[in-house]
């Protein structure tokens, strides 16, 4: 007969992820869609200037790691920043960030199912974005239902493929640049001869009534760092959090600098950035109109072909299948956690024989599958819509973290506890967090992503309506 302790420990989750797991999924949830195939938009706003968009978002980014980095290596639990929310700004905080986490990788699970149907279509046209969205729909969320390691090895390879494409693709690029091989547009002037490097302003309107420039396209440029937050959903499955968690966290600026930035400056470089439009990936569609060209590498002559472009498409498509994968992953968590402090069902609760929470992953499948119906009856504009919404929820969700981290210090500073893991510049960084964020939604408020805000506070209305309904069922 089993004691309680063992009851307790077969309903716990399990410490199945290693350093190189911990690593690799920091590193793939933010490797995306968001640079893959959002930087489209961003660059038809603003230019080469969202190179600089970036770097920014960046630092921003960096800053929040830090401040949940604090507190998760603290406390390395389930439910991450729901958790704490919860101890230290009260239940309903923790009610709320939760299930708006939740809801934020829902529509990213929708966004990912989105982009995969539009990387398929580039081979085949003729197939319909609902349909490719349900094979790997059904397929990563089956991956999902085996042990922890799985979903561990899964995303390290998916990211050691993103990570060597990109790195190659920067080498390759910079190559083509020096060696003058890459085409008569290819040059580094491209980053600001037409029209300088800020060539839309940075918010001003255009023609058409509508606005461009480098602070319009800021909340796409946000959309790309949805999913940094995933290393403090690991932290309750990572083994030795206090040393792994931290290594992790402050390699997130470098990745930055070189795979975001450092990628975008050869790819407006390569080609001039008015050639950059949104109907599929523009790494993809600079290297396809490479095609046909010759170059010379170490004396041999090389002629582009189609392949270079159909293997980084394969590559893009790698990328969105791998944030869903940690979509799938960081919902059933936060669900699971959501149920540990009474935030959600307790059938939540409920692991397999691998020590995974089934019903948490079959009803976040069901809410995903939203999407499907969305590429069936809108596909022009499921992406764009997605987008919106997602960072609209990423913005409430960055501002609980930074907010949250205020009141963690202020109750370790009573304490006179001191931290192993501090973040940086505190309390400065989460006021310029405070001020960034709403710039963001200021912008977003001036532009087509008006309803998108307008929606915030109904939704947290329906958060604090389903909040009471809940507590007074307990």
């Amino acid at each position: 007969m089993k004691n309680n302790h063992d009851a307790a420990a077969e309903n716990q989750l399990k410490r199945g992820l290693t350093n190189r797991h911990i690593q690799l999924i920091a590193l793939g949830g933010s490797i995306g869609t968001g640079l893959f195939l959002g930087i489209g938009p961003a660059a038809v706003l603003a230019g080469p200037s969202v190179i600089l968009g970036y770097a920014i978002a960046g630092i921003i980014a960096f800053f929040i790691m830090r401040q949940l980095g604090e507190m998760v290596v603290e406390e390395p639990v389930s439910g991450s920043f729901s958790y704490f929310a919860y101890k230290y700004c009260g239940s309903f905080a923790g009610f709320a960030s939760g299930w708006n986490y939740w809801i934020l990788y829902i529509l990213v699970s929708m966004a990912e199912l989105t982009a995969i149907g539009v990387y398929v279509q580039f081979w085949w046209p003729e197939i319909p974005l609902w349909a490719s969205s349900l094979f790997f729909f059904l397929v990563i969320n089956a991956l999902n239902f085996a042990s922890v390691k799985v979903y561990g090895e899964t995303e390290f390879w998916f990211s050691i493929i993103k990570v060597v494409a990109i790195i190659a693709m920067i080498l390759f690029g910079t190559y083509l640049l020096i060696s003058g091989t890459g085409g008569e547009h290819a040059t580094i002037h491209n980053l600001y001869n037409d029209g300088g490097f800020f060539p839309k302003g940075f918010f001003e309107k255009n023609a058409n009534g509508s606005f461009q420039g480098l602070l319009s396209a800021m909340a796409l440029i946000m959309f790309s760092f949805g999913g940094l937050e995933l290393i403090g959903i690991t932290a309750a499955e990572a083994e030795n959090p206090e040393k792994n968690i931290p290594k992790a966290t402050n390699q997130v600026i470098y990745r930055i600098l070189i795979f975001y930035v450092g990628a975008l400056v050869i790819l407006f470089a390569l080609s001039p950035w008015r050639q950059i439009t949104t109907d599929s990936s523009p790494f993809v569609m600079v290297f396809q109109n490479l095609n046909g060209m010759e170059f010379d590498l170490f004396g041999r002559k090389i002629f582009f072909t189609s392949l270079i472009a159909n293997v980084l498409n394969l590559i893009v498509l790698t990328a969105a299948l791998s944030v869903y994968n940690s979509s799938v992953y960081s919902n059933s968590r936060m669900l699971f956690g959501l149920a540990d402090q009474g935030s959600a069902p307790k059938f939540l609760k409920k692991l397999n024989k691998h020590s995974v929470p089934v019903n948490a992953i079959l009803i976040s499948s069901c809410f995903a599958a939203i999407c499907i119906l969305i590429n069936k009856v809108m596909p022009e504009e499921a992406f764009s819509i997605l987008m919106s919404l997602v960072v609209s929820c990423l913005v409430i969700n960055w501002v609980m973290i930074s907010y949250t981290h205020l009141q963690f210090r202020s109750a370790k500073d009573k304490e006179n506890t001191k931290t192993k893991f501090a973040s940086i510049f505190y309390p400065v960084s989460n006021y310029i967090c405070f001020v960034f964020l709403l710039g963001i939604l200021s912008i977003m408020w001036m532009t087509d992503m008006k309803l998108s805000v307008e929606l915030i506070p109904i939704w947290l209305v329906i958060l604090f309506v389903f909040y009471k309904v809940f507590k007074k069922k307990e």
